[in-house]
Protein backbone atom coordinates (compact mmCIF):
# COMPACT_ATOMS: atom_id res chain seq x y z
CA UNK A 1 0.00 0.00 0.00
CA UNK A 2 1.48 3.00 -0.85
CA UNK A 3 2.57 6.20 1.15
CA UNK A 4 -0.86 8.34 -0.84
CA UNK A 5 -2.88 5.74 -0.61
CA UNK A 6 -2.56 5.25 3.54
CA UNK A 7 -2.83 9.00 3.55
CA UNK A 8 -6.45 9.01 1.71
CA UNK A 9 -7.69 6.25 4.78
CA UNK A 10 -6.64 8.51 7.61
CA UNK A 11 -8.42 11.49 6.15
CA UNK A 12 -11.55 9.29 4.83
CA UNK A 13 -11.51 7.48 8.92
CA UNK A 14 -10.41 10.30 10.47
CA UNK A 15 -14.47 10.31 12.71
CA UNK A 16 -15.25 6.59 11.81
CA UNK A 17 -15.68 4.93 15.15
CA UNK A 18 -13.44 1.98 15.97
CA UNK A 19 -15.91 -0.36 15.10
CA UNK A 20 -16.87 1.03 11.35
CA UNK A 21 -12.59 0.42 11.12
CA UNK A 22 -12.80 -2.68 12.47
CA UNK A 23 -15.18 -3.62 9.80
CA UNK A 24 -13.78 -1.97 6.68
CA UNK A 25 -10.29 -3.70 7.69
CA UNK A 26 -12.18 -6.90 7.67
CA UNK A 27 -13.74 -6.33 4.50
CA UNK A 28 -11.13 -4.92 2.83
CA UNK A 29 -8.34 -7.82 3.37
CA UNK A 30 -10.95 -10.60 4.04
CA UNK A 31 -8.97 -13.48 6.03
CA UNK A 32 -5.91 -11.07 6.41
CA UNK A 33 -6.56 -9.24 9.60
CA UNK A 34 -5.47 -9.91 12.67
CA UNK A 35 -5.54 -8.42 16.10
CA UNK A 36 -2.40 -9.08 18.23
CA UNK A 37 -3.62 -8.77 21.65
CA UNK A 38 -1.88 -8.08 25.22
CA UNK A 39 -5.06 -8.60 27.09
CA UNK A 40 -5.14 -4.72 27.96
CA UNK A 41 -8.11 -2.51 28.40
CA UNK A 42 -7.40 -1.48 24.78
CA UNK A 43 -7.24 -4.65 23.38
CA UNK A 44 -10.19 -5.67 25.23
CA UNK A 45 -12.13 -3.18 24.08
CA UNK A 46 -11.23 -4.28 20.11
CA UNK A 47 -11.96 -7.61 21.05
CA UNK A 48 -15.56 -6.63 22.76
CA UNK A 49 -16.29 -4.59 19.11
CA UNK A 50 -14.85 -8.00 17.30
CA UNK A 51 -16.50 -10.40 19.34
CA UNK A 52 -20.22 -8.72 19.97
CA UNK A 53 -20.55 -7.95 16.20
CA UNK A 54 -18.77 -11.49 14.77
CA UNK A 55 -15.85 -9.17 12.86
CA UNK A 56 -14.23 -11.68 10.94
CA UNK A 57 -10.81 -10.87 12.53
CA UNK A 58 -8.13 -13.47 13.81
CA UNK A 59 -7.21 -12.54 17.20
CA UNK A 60 -3.69 -13.60 18.78
CA UNK A 61 -1.87 -13.28 22.28
CA UNK A 62 1.82 -13.69 22.81
CA UNK A 63 2.65 -16.43 26.07
CA UNK A 64 5.98 -14.94 27.38
CA UNK A 65 6.28 -17.97 29.50
CA UNK A 66 6.54 -14.82 32.02
CA UNK A 67 3.00 -13.76 32.47
CA UNK A 68 0.79 -13.16 35.35
CA UNK A 69 -1.61 -15.48 36.51
CA UNK A 70 -4.29 -12.86 36.35
CA UNK A 71 -3.43 -12.67 32.69
CA UNK A 72 -3.79 -16.49 32.47
CA UNK A 73 -7.54 -16.17 33.54
CA UNK A 74 -8.11 -13.35 31.39
CA UNK A 75 -7.78 -15.63 28.28
CA UNK A 76 -10.02 -18.20 29.50
CA UNK A 77 -12.83 -15.72 30.68
CA UNK A 78 -12.48 -13.61 27.07
CA UNK A 79 -13.17 -16.94 25.49
CA UNK A 80 -15.65 -18.04 27.42
CA UNK A 81 -17.28 -14.43 27.23
CA UNK A 82 -17.32 -14.05 23.11
CA UNK A 83 -17.29 -17.58 22.43
CA UNK A 84 -14.04 -17.06 20.77
CA UNK A 85 -10.80 -18.51 21.23
CA UNK A 86 -7.50 -16.44 21.18
CA UNK A 87 -4.71 -18.11 19.08
CA UNK A 88 -2.06 -18.64 21.52
CA UNK A 89 1.41 -17.49 20.11
CA UNK A 90 4.99 -19.22 21.95
CA UNK A 91 8.12 -18.04 21.29
CA UNK A 92 11.04 -20.79 19.87
CA UNK A 93 11.61 -23.33 23.27
CA UNK A 94 15.28 -23.75 22.15
CA UNK A 95 16.16 -20.38 21.57
CA UNK A 96 14.63 -19.81 25.07
CA UNK A 97 16.54 -22.34 26.63
CA UNK A 98 19.40 -21.50 25.15
CA UNK A 99 19.11 -17.73 25.89
CA UNK A 100 18.42 -18.52 29.81
CA UNK A 101 20.96 -20.85 30.20
CA UNK A 102 23.22 -18.37 28.76
CA UNK A 103 22.78 -15.15 30.46
CA UNK A 104 20.48 -16.52 33.53
CA UNK A 105 16.96 -16.22 34.36
CA UNK A 106 16.35 -12.77 34.75
CA UNK A 107 19.16 -11.34 32.59
CA UNK A 108 16.86 -8.34 31.69
CA UNK A 109 17.76 -6.72 34.70
CA UNK A 110 21.45 -6.66 33.94
CA UNK A 111 21.06 -4.35 31.14
CA UNK A 112 19.22 -3.14 28.03
CA UNK A 113 20.53 -5.22 25.66
CA UNK A 114 20.00 -8.48 27.37
CA UNK A 115 16.18 -6.95 28.17
CA UNK A 116 15.74 -6.49 24.55
CA UNK A 117 16.98 -9.96 23.73
CA UNK A 118 14.60 -11.50 25.75
CA UNK A 119 11.76 -9.48 24.43
CA UNK A 120 12.70 -10.57 20.90
CA UNK A 121 12.55 -14.12 21.35
CA UNK A 122 9.83 -14.38 23.82
CA UNK A 123 7.57 -11.66 21.86
CA UNK A 124 8.80 -10.09 18.38
CA UNK A 125 9.51 -13.64 17.29
CA UNK A 126 6.31 -15.19 17.48
CA UNK A 127 4.45 -12.20 16.67
CA UNK A 128 6.28 -12.16 13.29
CA UNK A 129 5.29 -16.01 12.84
CA UNK A 130 1.55 -14.80 13.81
CA UNK A 131 1.51 -12.00 11.11
CA UNK A 132 3.32 -13.79 8.02
CA UNK A 133 0.93 -13.60 5.13
CA UNK A 134 -1.08 -10.91 7.02
CA UNK A 135 -1.88 -7.63 4.85
CA UNK A 136 -3.73 -5.68 8.50
CA UNK A 137 -2.44 -5.51 11.52
CA UNK A 138 -4.83 -4.01 14.16
CA UNK A 139 -3.65 -3.04 17.71
CA UNK A 140 -4.97 -1.34 20.65
CA UNK A 141 -2.25 1.78 20.95
CA UNK A 142 -3.60 5.27 22.07
CA UNK A 143 -1.17 8.62 21.23
CA UNK A 144 -1.99 9.14 25.41
CA UNK A 145 0.01 6.26 25.83
CA UNK A 146 3.64 7.76 25.81
CA UNK A 147 5.64 10.39 24.02
CA UNK A 148 6.93 8.07 22.07
CA UNK A 149 3.27 6.89 20.90
CA UNK A 150 2.75 10.62 20.73
CA UNK A 151 2.59 10.94 16.78
CA UNK A 152 1.34 7.59 15.57
CA UNK A 153 -1.62 7.75 12.74
CA UNK A 154 -4.55 5.75 12.76
CA UNK A 155 -3.25 3.77 9.57
CA UNK A 156 0.57 3.43 9.33
CA UNK A 157 2.85 0.96 7.10
CA UNK A 158 5.42 -1.29 9.56
CA UNK A 159 8.22 -1.38 7.64
CA UNK A 160 9.31 -4.12 10.50
CA UNK A 161 6.73 -6.22 9.60
CA UNK A 162 5.97 -4.93 6.47
CA UNK A 163 1.97 -4.94 6.79
CA UNK A 164 -0.56 -2.14 7.32
CA UNK A 165 -0.71 -1.28 10.97
CA UNK A 166 -4.02 0.11 12.36
CA UNK A 167 -4.67 1.78 15.47
CA UNK A 168 -8.65 2.19 15.95
CA UNK A 169 -8.74 3.92 19.25
CA UNK A 170 -5.40 6.03 18.76
CA UNK A 171 -7.44 9.42 19.87
CA UNK A 172 -9.36 7.70 22.80
CA UNK A 173 -8.42 8.86 25.97
CA UNK A 174 -7.36 6.22 28.99
CA UNK A 175 -10.70 7.63 30.66
CA UNK A 176 -12.97 6.76 26.99
CA UNK A 177 -11.46 3.30 27.21
CA UNK A 178 -12.51 2.60 31.12
CA UNK A 179 -15.86 3.97 30.03
CA UNK A 180 -16.75 1.29 27.39
CA UNK A 181 -15.21 -1.69 29.36
CA UNK A 182 -17.01 -1.00 32.42
CA UNK A 183 -20.52 0.30 30.46
CA UNK A 184 -20.35 -3.59 28.35
CA UNK A 185 -19.29 -5.61 31.04
CA UNK A 186 -15.83 -6.37 29.36
CA UNK A 187 -13.87 -8.62 31.13
CA UNK A 188 -10.55 -6.75 32.40
CA UNK A 189 -7.21 -7.95 33.73
CA UNK A 190 -7.97 -7.64 38.16
CA UNK A 191 -4.69 -6.22 38.17
CA UNK A 192 -5.72 -3.05 37.23
CA UNK A 193 -7.87 -2.62 40.59
CA UNK A 194 -3.79 -2.82 42.24
CA UNK A 195 -2.51 0.09 40.45
CA UNK A 196 -1.06 -2.16 37.30
CA UNK A 197 -2.10 0.46 33.91
CA UNK A 198 0.22 -1.30 31.69
CA UNK A 199 1.07 -5.10 32.09
CA UNK A 200 2.94 -7.36 30.70
CA UNK A 201 5.21 -10.47 32.08
CA UNK A 202 5.54 -10.15 35.50
CA UNK A 203 9.22 -9.48 36.13
CA UNK A 204 9.37 -6.34 34.14
CA UNK A 205 5.77 -5.03 35.56
CA UNK A 206 4.92 -3.33 38.52
CA UNK A 207 1.83 -0.99 39.77
CA UNK A 208 2.16 2.80 39.63
CA UNK A 209 1.29 5.35 41.50
CA UNK A 210 -2.20 7.62 40.12
CA UNK A 211 -0.86 10.39 37.55
CA UNK A 212 1.61 8.28 36.48
CA UNK A 213 2.72 7.66 32.82
CA UNK A 214 0.96 4.76 32.00
CA UNK A 215 4.25 3.18 30.47
CA UNK A 216 5.96 4.03 33.83
CA UNK A 217 5.36 0.95 35.63
CA UNK A 218 7.26 -1.27 32.72
CA UNK A 219 10.58 -1.78 32.84
CA UNK A 220 11.22 1.08 35.58
CA UNK A 221 14.64 0.15 35.82
CA UNK A 222 15.31 1.81 32.47
CA UNK A 223 15.37 5.52 31.07
CA UNK A 224 11.92 6.56 31.68
CA UNK A 225 11.74 8.17 28.00
CA UNK A 226 11.33 5.03 25.69
CA UNK A 227 9.61 2.17 27.21
CA UNK A 228 8.90 -0.28 24.12
CA UNK A 229 9.72 -3.62 24.12
CA UNK A 230 10.34 -3.92 20.15
CA UNK A 231 6.72 -4.93 18.78
CA UNK A 232 6.08 -1.20 18.03
CA UNK A 233 9.64 -0.02 16.88
CA UNK A 234 9.45 2.90 14.32
CA UNK A 235 11.99 3.47 11.38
Amino acid sequence: MTPTEIAQLNLNFADATPETILSYCAQRFPGKVILSSSMGNEDQMLTHLIGSAKIAIQIITLDTGRLFAETYSLIERTNERYGISIRIMFPDAAQVEEMVNAKGVNLFYESVGNRKLCCHIRKIAPLKRALAGMDCWITGLRREQSEYRADMQLFEWDDEYGILKVNPLINLKEAEVWSFITENHVPYNKLHDKNFKSIGCQPCTRAVTDGDDARSGRWWWEDANHKECGLHERQ
